[in-house]
């Protein structure tokens, strides 16, 4: 599977690709094994690509905005991979998964590379093999990679821990002053784009000066002249369906990575990104682990029913089915004890 995703350009490594990402959704135990040995083989050819997070609420235009850019940046000699995340009912459990067929004319270029992928209940507005499908791009060819995130709100963070740039998209209508400042991804953003700025040019002013605000408010904008040599979050306004501004959303991009690379944060970042990667997998194992211990199976059909009757608390149910769990652990370790050495967790040492 490895080679064939190394392999030139062509329909043949698009099949390859979409394969390999397949294969990385699986929840079958011999799939994640598979899954394992290619990203250890893919690993050395990944991490050569800019990777873009955009997110912003239903309708801010962010599709729109994607295609655009893509078809800028394939002009401009790159290949471009773009995963977008569609979210999952929470009745059927399905997705529509309809970013791709929005972006009809970029889905169809050989230098693009389109996957929609459902979240599945994963919180944070990506899907939970997103990181792992970054890789299988990047050691394809593709030295763009775009994450387009669910869409939903507030709590599209997750993206921002996972790419290089993390873009916010915003409506030149958005709201006031205090609505900007409440957003809690706003302090999150690398850079806010006003999209739609040709429907109404005065509002599009207004937000942008509403969004600097709100940026100064965090401590993210300078109060005086800008530091040369350090980034700091801008606001700019375009229309990604005229494709105005597109080439100046770049132009920014571009500055941001070569400041950061200069600087050494771009490095530093990637490297946070890969520890906080390895701690997701482990939070998902050791989820997946409780869920598949025999002793828990078989509790959790009666403390199930008493919790819906009322009879137990929840969290005395989740206590004793915790209690019961017969999780792997090193035969030489105490079950009580907490480990304070090289192997804890970023940010959870004694203060």
């Amino acid at each position: 599977m490895a080679q064939r995703v190394l392999a030139a350009a062509g329909p043949a490594q698009r099949r390859a690709i979409a394969k390999a990402i397949t294969l990385l959704e699986s929840t079958r135990a011999d799939h994640r094994a598979q899954a394992d040995e290619m990203l250890t083989a893919l690993l050395p050819h990944s991490g050569k690509s800019f990777r873009l997070g955009i997110s912003g609420v239903p309708g801010v235009g962010k599709s729109t905005f994607i295609e655009a850019l893509g078809l800028f940046l394939i002009d401009q000699g790159h290949r471009v991979a773009v995963l977008t995340i569609d979210p999952s009912s929470t009745v059927s459990g399905g997705s529509i998964l309809g970013d791709k067929t929005r972006m009809q004319r970029l889905s169809v270029h050989e230098r693009a590379y389109i996957r929609p992928s459902p979240s599945g209940g994963t919180l944070g507005g990506v899907a939970e093999k997103t990181r792992e499908a970054m890789l299988v791009c990047e050691a394809a060819g593709h030295d763009i990679v775009i994450v387009e995130t669910v869409g939903v709100g507030q709590s599209e963070t997750a993206v921002a821990g996972m790419t290089d740039m993390f873009v916010l998209m915003q409506l030149p209508n958005a709201g006031d002053d205090l609505q900007a400042i409440k957003k809690g991804v706003m302090e999150l953003a690398d850079l806010v784009v006003i999209n739609k700025a040709d429907l109404d040019p005065d509002a599009a002013t207004r937000a942008q000066a509403q969004v600097t605000g709100a940026l100064r408010l965090f401590g993210q904008m300078p109060h005086g002249p800008r530091d040369g040599q350090a980034w700091h979050p801008r606001v700019i306004q375009l229309s990604a369906l005229l494709g105005q501004g597109v080439e100046g959303f770049w132009n920014e991009a571009r500055e941001f990575k070569s400041l950061r690379t200069a600087n050494g944060q771009f490095a530093a970042r990637r490297q946070h990104q890969a520890l906080d990667w390895m701690w997701e997998r482990i939070d998902a194992g050791l989820k997946q682990a409780f869920r598949s211990d025999a002793a828990v199976r078989q509790l959790l059909p009666q403390l199930k029913a008493a919790v819906e009757a009322g009879r137990v608390p929840a969290s005395t149910a989740a206590r004793r089915l915790l209690a019961a769990a017969r999780l792997p652990r090193h035969p030489g370790d105490d079950p009580g004890a907490t480990q304070e050495h090289e192997f804890m967790e970023p940010g959870s040492g004694p203060g």
